[in-house]
């Protein structure tokens, strides 16, 4: 196996950039086995860290066109390939970086990064065997099979593993053009009166800054609620429960646009009837000048749908009875606009907002959603 490469140093590594192809990796590259440890338990406990998360994988590569991922990681070991450099000089300057990667052929080379998505493409072939022509980027470094060197790409195993992050939901929402959720959130936050401009609090959390006296919730609760909207959309579409497994499938892949476009316009009919039909919210779209500071305060706590803990539940509470009852949203919403949701008042205190120490009471949703529905329904 002959293939081109770039060579580069950090630190005390010295590693080559290439592609290869899946069936390349199909071929070549093995599952970890005595390269990081000679104890048999130590190396099944390595292999049981591949979890099932592989098969998302495979799905991903079987279902997006656009498909992409980050290098593999590789090391080398046994034979070690010969590096055969090229002068390469471009307007006067000479480098020797770039070159051909000359595989022996008793080589041996297993993922340090990429495990499951090595996995992922294996079992991918073994569907779609066309696809051995893709190309995915790789790095490789060498590994010696002996103690220091088990110890030396262990230390780079963990070190590349352990500061992986997985997406974040701020970059899901603001990204992500798969998830039909994000997809609406972001239509609602550009082009939805109720949500645009400061109505809607950028946050790394649900809660809303003390300060702002604009929004009316914040961005990642209105995914939350959102994605709430989703799964009795999902329902009512596929006329089957949204489990968080199909949940998680259905997300994953951009659907057809008649898809996006059918919900978000449920979203706007929900949100339409929600701004129109209860009242503190059409009195706060009719306020220019800070328009929460009345609704959201540290003295009284102000209105349970200007607090993250509050605007969720009362979204789920808003679908459970509209699927029980079989009552349009615009009646429901109506109907709420006649109860009391003054934190200050009975029966909030000591559930939601605390009168002593004026703060609110956290991990209290639960018992917020079932009062809801209490109060509308009985």
């Amino acid at each position: 196996m002959k293939i081109p490469a770039l060579r580069a140093n950090i630190g005390d590594w010295t590693y080559y950039v290439t592609t290869l192809t899946f069936e390349q990796v199909r071929t070549h590259v093995s599952q970890i086995n005595q390269e990081l440890h000679k104890s048999e338990s130590l190396r099944d406990l390595i292999q049981r860290s591949i979890s099932s998360n592989y098969l998302d994988i495979k799905s991903y590569i079987l279902n997006q066109p656009e498909l992409f991922f980050n290098s593999l990681v590789l090391a080398v070991y046994d034979d070690y390939p010969d590096w055969r450099e090229i002068e390469f000089t471009y307007e006067g300057e000479e480098t020797y970086q770039m070159g051909l990667l000359d595989f022996p052929g008793a080589f041996k080379i297993f993922p340090v990064d990429g495990q499951h998505r090595v996995e992922g493409i294996k079992a991918a072939l073994e569907e779609r065997p066309e696809l051995k022509d893709q190309r995915i980027a790789a790095v490789f470094i060498g590994h010696k099979n002996d103690r220091d060197g088990m110890q030396r790409t262990r230390r780079l195993f963990t070190t590349l593993n352990r500061y992986a992050k997985p997406v974040s939901l701020d970059d899901i929402i603001a990204l992500d053009e798969d998830d039909s959720v994000a997809i609406v959130t972001r239509f609602l936050l550009e082009d939805y009166d109720l949500f645009s401009g400061k109505r809607v609090a950028y946050a790394k959390q649900k809660a809303i800054p003390p300060n702002n006296h604009d929004a009316i919730t914040s961005i990642i609760t209105l995914y939350q609620a959102n994605l709430e909207l989703f799964k009795t959309y999902y329902s009512k579409q596929f006329h089957q429960k949204a489990t968080p497994k199909k949940l998680e499938e259905y997300l994953k892949f951009r659907p057809a646009q008649e898809n996006i476009d059918g919900f978000q316009a449920f979203c706007v009919g929900f949100w339409d009837a929600f701004k129109t039909n209860v009242n503190a919210i059409a009195d706060y779209l009719a306020v220019l000048e800070n328009p929460a500071a009345d609704y959201r305060n540290n003295e009284s706590g102000g209105h349970l749908l200007f607090r993250p803990i509050g605007f969720l539940p009362f979204v789920k509470a808003s679908l459970i009875i509209e699927d029980r009852t079989q009552t349009d949203f615009a009646q429901i919403f109506e109907r709420f606009s006649e109860i009391d949701l003054d934190l200050n008042r009975k029966p909030w205190h000591f559930v939601a907002w605390n009168p002593t120490t004026k703060s609110m009471i956290m991990r209290s949703d639960s018992v917020i959603l079932l009062l809801l529905i209490f109060m509308l329904v009985g």
